[in-house]
């Protein structure tokens, strides 16, 4: 009795198992669509980006910290290179000149880390991709496998053959979805960061600035 139930269990695991194929090999493909738009999308925004210069950047903190009012600190951002998101985060923080300095210094936090929480979401979807791609290569490996070895025991090279075939296919899919998705997530990573630190120099000159003209 116990020996029927395992034979039994253990045939459902092997209709699961190969049920499961089909939709691996398909998922597989949805990713290879998805990690090639994702490198277009990085090779755009390379090409795209047009992070501040140094010696601007240079000269914008000396503008900031020199500045005699905030409407001169928000014309000096406003005037500058950096990008959309880093201009309304700093003159954000110049229109609040009127609260403490506690207050502006909380506020200048809340709104950086904004955005590197949305920052952060550009990259979840080759994040994913890193770790869900060489799974699912795994799992192609082995699911044909089976099939595979039963067919060797019965000496149907064919059917192995084949067998082994979707196995390295599927292998090899999953690692390269992985390692692409891993490079474009790494160097949007370092982008972001950067600007994440030029963002938050900008934000303590700022905040340095209005502080003294507070006193």
């Amino acid at each position: 009795m116990i020996i029927q139930g395992t034979e039994a269990l253990t045939s459902l695991i092997h209709i699961i198992s190969e049920s499961l194929l089909t939709p691996v090999v398909i998922i597989l493909v949805i990713f290879v669509v998805l990690v090639i738009l994702c490198l277009g999308g990085a090779i755009n925004e390379k090409i795209s980006r047009k992070p501040i210069k140094s010696s601007e950047f240079e000269n914008l903190v000396r503008d900031i910290s020199f500045s005699d009012s905030p409407s001169k600190i928000e014309e000096y951002i406003n005037n500058s290179s950096l990008f959309d998101w880093q201009k309304e985060v700093l003159v954000k923080i110049a229109k609040n000149h009127d609260i403490g300095g506690n207050a502006r210094k909380a506020l200048a936090s809340e709104l950086i880390s904004s955005e590197e929480t949305r920052l952060i979401k550009l990259t979840n979807k080759t994040d994913i991709l890193v770790k869900l791609g060489p799974i699912l290569g795994l799992l192609g490996t082995l699911i044909p496998l089976g099939p595979g070895l039963a067919a060797l025991g019965s000496g149907d090279i064919t059917t192995l053959a084949e067998s082994l075939t979707i196995a390295f296919d599927t292998t090899v899919t999953g690692l390269a979805v992985g390692g692409l998705a891993f490079l474009i997530s790494k160097f949007k990573k370092q982008w972001y960061e950067a600007d994440l630190i030029d963002v938050e120099t900008l934000a303590e000159v700022e905040l340095e600035s209005l502080n003294n003209r507070s006193d």
